[in-house]
């Protein structure tokens, strides 16, 4: 017989959620809120660190399917390891190098299509400007003295200032991210092992290992899943800008691959990004927003239709709050954060659903 411990005891998914268990004692729910804070803050304030060590776990769940593959090969892991990493990361540095051209040839055209775009676009001039005025006469409310341009050229400086210090730090990190990956994946499952170790009841090791394999299994899965949908998104989005004119379909391939890892705000640029390079190298109206039109249609097909098919089997997320942690992160960390949103929400909402005092706010997280 498995001894059964009230505090630790192991339960199923959020199946049936008639019987979830509430914390009722305002001290555990006071001192737990407190604890996530000082989490939290603790991230914001070593995110150099954190964010590298999260990305690199991230990574190593990625990879994990390929390592025990090559594992079955008889490779050694250190071996394996290695060639992950050298091909992953040999992977990102000649995609890098391939778009690096195409990106500047871009960043070129951009100061000069400005005056074509405006042409373009004349017929939202007006209420674009009506949209600005309001909005400076809102800010405006209440003050003494005029507003000048100066001030909204300061908030534009500090969000691209924001923008590119949270790139930064990644980039800054990057090192710190291969070293910490590397480890993780030579490692294995020794700190798993180690935790089932020095646990006292067999009810506590059974469910540690429980949650590990869950974790690993479905983030694993649904990390190689949306990586393969974006990479057909990629494709099917180069294909796009070759025939409709736009040119440089690596260039733009990659960027749809990327922003697609971030949810519905990732793909919104990406529209927009479409647009406007329709925009400044097609003539046709029509065809000018032809670009924008079918990657609009091929975001719809896989992010709505077949992907949600292909992870239902294995979790399901509350899409408001899968908004809410993709803001919240993007503010802690920028733009890798917002990256990571949605693996960490997947992993929190897989240990809520097996500890009996947290499946409450699990079965709160489910879609």
């Amino acid at each position: 017989m498995v001894p059964n411990d009230p505090k630790t005891e192991v339960v199923p998914p959020a199946e049936a959620p008639d019987d979830l268990p509430l914390p009722s004692d305002p001290k555990v729910i006071f001192l737990g809120g407190l604890f996530v804070l000082a989490v939290l803050a603790a991230a914001y304030v070593v995110s150099e660190i954190v964010l590298p060590l999260v990305f690199a776990i991230v990574l190593k769940l990625l990879l994990q399917p390929a390592l025990r593959l090559l594992e079955r090969l008889h490779l050694p892991r250190i071996l394996a390891a290695l060639l992950l990493i050298i091909a992953l990361f040999g992977m990102i540095i000649g995609l890098g190098t391939a778009i690096s051209g195409p990106a500047r040839t871009w960043a070129a055209k951009l100061p000069e299509g400005i005056p074509r775009l405006e042409e373009r676009l004349n017929f939202m001039r007006a209420p674009i400007n009506t949209l600005q005025l309001f909005l400076q006469q809102v800010e405006n409310f209440g003050e003494t003295g005029p507003s000048a341009n100066g001030a909204i050229s300061e908030r534009g400086a500090s969000l691209l200032m924001k923008l590119f210090t949270g790139t930064g730090n990644f980039a800054s990190g990057f090192f710190t991210t291969v070293l910490f990956l590397f480890f993780l994946l030579v490692s294995g499952d020794i700190f798993l092992h180690r935790l089932v170790e020095i646990l006292p009841r067999f009810s506590g090791k059974r469910q540690v290992v429980e949650i590990s394999q869950q974790i690993e299994s479905d983030i694993s899965a649904y990390l190689v899943t949306i990586t393969i949908m974006n990479a057909a998104v990629g494709i099917a989005t180069a294909l796009a800008m070759w025939l409709t004119g736009v040119g440089d379909p690596i260039l733009w391939g990659t960027v749809a691959f990327l922003l697609n890892y971030v949810p519905i705000l990732g793909p919104a640029l990406g529209v927009l990004i479409f647009l406007l390079a329709g925009l400044l190298t097609i003539d046709t109206l029509w065809q000018a927003l032809l670009p924008a039109g079918l990657y609009l249609g091929f975001h719809l097909i896989e992010g709505e239709t077949v992907t949600p098919m292909l992870l239902a089997r294995r979790f399901t997320m509350n899409p408001v709050i899968v908004i809410v942690s993709l803001v919240f992160w993007f503010w802690m960390w920028g733009i890798p954060g917002a990256i990571l949103s949605v693996p960490m929400l997947a992993i929190t909402k897989i240990i809520c659903d097996r500890v009996r005092p947290l499946a409450s706010f699990g079965h709160f997280l489910e879609g």
